[in-house]
């Protein structure tokens, strides 16, 4: 359920992160496609040094395979994005799940749009210790990562966690970790450049917040709220799915 919140300046906080990261993604995309040299040498030294690397360590290279064909895999956090979608049907938050729903969507047209458009090659290696298809920029697996992460956060957050506490910390840094995880991994197997990895990052997080800003902007002064102990902030009982209940008990 939902009760009042400050969520407008929420929303123009989350409106200008996005804002900014989008901003970011764009002046990195252009710069890596122009190229701009000192940006070139970079994407160029770090994917040959982490190739060596991967020639010299196979034992390390099949773990990374391992964490990004199934730990870290696209699919892994779509599955994961799916079932909090079915928890908030569950629970009658049908407006919350379909708009999780659509911005995952939404990710996934940039990410296809964009490398579409871009047509950046992937690396190319006379012994490669991994293959992938279609254009590199964006890195889909980063960007899905980032995106869902993101997405996770804003829900959490939006059920009235505070920022400060420990699990909130927690949280917060798994998601950095698997984020960076995710990009580190495409980058060992030598089948993105760096600026892909942190172009994907800047657009799925930007995405992320663009729906939760527009999100509080069309539902000014509600935020989900689930309930605690069956009750809802405001102390009115909750049914097994969320739906508020009169004093007589039945659900309205």
């Amino acid at each position: 359920m939902r009760g009042p919140t400050r969520a407008g300046p929420a929303g123009v906080r989350q409106a200008a992160a996005a804002a900014a990261l989008g901003a970011a993604a764009v002046l990195l995309t252009s710069l890596a496609l122009l190229p701009w040299a000192p940006l070139a040498v970079l994407d160029r030294s770090t994917a040959s040094g982490l190739h060596a690397g991967a020639l010299e360590h196979p034992a390390l290279t099949r773990l990374m395979r391992i964490l990004t064909d199934w730990v870290w895999d696209p699919w892994a956090f779509r599955l994961l994005l799916a079932a909090v979608c079915v928890r908030l049907l569950w629970r009658g938050e049908r407006p919350a799940a379909y708009w999780v729903a659509g911005t995952a969507l939404v990710g996934a047209g940039v990410q296809q749009g964009m490398k579409a458009a871009l047509g950046r090659e992937r690396p190319r290696w006379r012994e490669p210790v991994a293959w992938a298809e279609y254009a590199a920029m964006p890195s889909g697996h980063v960007l899905t990562a980032a995106l869902v992460c993101t997405v996770l956060l804003w829900l959490w957050q939006e059920r009235g966690t505070p920022v400060t506490t420990a699990r909130w910390r927690t949280a917060l840094g798994a998601a950095t970790v698997s984020v960076l995880g995710v990009a580190f991994t495409r980058l060992w197997l030598g089948v993105h450049w760096l600026t892909d990895t942190v172009a994907g990052a800047l657009l799925g997080t930007a995405v992320a917040l663009a729906s939760a800003a527009v999100w509080a902007a069309l539902r000014p002064g509600e935020r989900l709220d689930g309930p605690v102990n069956g009750q809802t902030r405001g102390g009115a009982r909750m049914d097994r799915r969320g739906r508020r209940q009169p004093p007589g008990g039945r659900p309205r």
